[in-house]
């Protein structure tokens, strides 16, 4: 598999987040989101590779977490994933062949099951790992997102290249 995705698509809960939703008694609902992830997206725009996040879910929570992280792309509510992806794959001019995804339940199911690069998280369940070409480490919550574009920056020899575009980047924001 030492081969660059040309775009990357994540779900969020159970990815991103524990997979928990937490309420408090006025009705507020919480996510917790684990900040390393966030690196995952840094990565991904060092090499100027498209991100999305498509996701079931529709919260002003997660729309304020891809706002922070400049998210061009977010698809909240949706309960078709492989449709929206082969749409932005369209738009975009790739393949889903050359696109890698991460989801972690029933509903990415489709969607790993058409990508070039399928990844879950450490704590799928197992009828969802079976999707998976990728046996990640990290459990949804833990930075699995950002295990996931390192493995394969890893695997295509890129981290030192993006590491050194980091560098540089600070070394700019230094001098400014």
């Amino acid at each position: 598999m030492n081969k660059l995705p040309k775009l990357f698509i994540t779900d969020i809960d159970g990815v991103w987040t524990d997979g928990g939703m937490y309420y408090d008694q006025t009705g507020n609902e919480w996510k917790k989101f684990n900040t390393s992830d966030s690196a995952g997206v840094l990565f991904l725009r060092y090499l100027d590779i498209p991100f999305a996040i498509i996701t079931s879910e529709k919260t002003e929570i997660v729309r304020r977490r891809a706002k922070k992280l400049k998210v061009e792309y977010l698809y909240d509510g949706i309960s078709d994933k492989l449709s929206v992806a082969e749409q932005l794959c369209s738009e975009l001019g790739v393949t889903l062949n050359e696109t890698a995804f991460i989801g972690d339940d029933l509903n990415d199911i489709p969607l790993l099951r058409k990508v070039g690069f399928p990844a879950v998280p450490a704590n799928a369940p197992d009828y969802v790992k079976k999707y998976s070409s990728l046996k990640l480490t990290k459990k949804g919550g833990e930075g699995a997102f950002r295990e996931f574009v390192e493995v394969i920056l890893n695997q295509n020899n890129l981290m030192e290249d993006v590491l050194n575009k980091h560098f540089d980047y600070l070394e700019e924001q230094k001098n400014r």
